[in-house]
């Protein structure tokens, strides 16, 4: 039993590996269980304190992981122990993969029209995927989609709008078809399809993923500065 570390009143699980959350993501019986994953980062944090909703689809999942270093120090300063950061562009591709050794159906969600049709060919030749449905994130009518994802009896729903807007969809999304496991994975079909380079080894080693993307795109800076809040917090200890 993974007791949870809370940051912020989110508690997030300190998970050992990837494959430690994937026992909790499936059954015994290697059967996927219904539930919501959701990388927790500094980001999502601050989020969490500034919107109730935020905090309540939070609260709600069934797998909050750690995906950012901040978080992964936060929760180690709390509990004395050294933890491990969870890549969430890594554990998707692992669900995806348990799921069709398993005979699983996923279903995909955003991205552009021309990345949401590589991804889906490359899933398929990469793990042999029953592909229930994809629908790029240009979709005009929300309810026809998630009608379409319940009509699919997708195990496994796979939601790449970028955060927060993919967490509310699948918060939505899961009161109508509860029996799926859910997970929002941002711009991960983008790395998956090669449009956007992941850091080189050494950067991820020494947890510096965060300065290879900012260093990448310059345009995150502004994005980057608002998390000096979380470092506050964190130094003054009120997380």
């Amino acid at each position: 039993m993974v007791e949870p570390i809370k940051i912020a009143d989110i508690p997030v699980m300190p998970f050992e590996s990837v494959e430690h959350v994937l026992s909790h993501v499936f059954s015994e019986a290697d059967s996927i269980k219904p539930g919501v994953a959701i990388a927790i980062n500094p980001e999502k944090i601050l989020k969490s304190l500034e919107c109730e909703q935020v905090k309540h689809i939070l609260l709600n999942a069934t797998v909050q992981y750690a995906d950012g270093i901040g978080v992964v120090k936060a929760m180690e300063k709390k509990s004395g122990k050294k933890l491990q950061r969870i890549p969430g562009v890594e554990l998707w591709l692992e669900v995806v993969k348990k799921a069709s050794e398993n005979n699983g159906s996923v279903y995909l969600v955003g991205a552009k029209p021309e990345v949401s049709e590589k991804a889906e060919q490359k899933l398929i030749d990469q793990f042999n995927i029953n592909i229930a449905g994809r629908s790029d994130g240009y979709f005009k009518d929300r309810s026809e989609l998630i009608g379409n994802i319940i009509q699919s009896k997708a195990d496994v729903v796979i939601v790449a709008l970028g955060s927060p807007k993919q967490e509310a969809f699948i918060d939505e999304c899961k009161k109508q078809h509860p029996n799926a496991f859910y997970m929002g994975v941002g711009g991960s079909l983008d790395v998956l399809v090669g449009n956007v380079e992941r850091a080189p080894e050494a950067w991820c080693k020494y947890n510096l993923e965060w300065l290879y993307r900012l260093l990448k795109e310059p345009t995150r800076l502004k994005r980057q500065i608002k998390l000096l809040k979380f470092v506050y917090l964190y130094l003054r200890g009120r997380l």
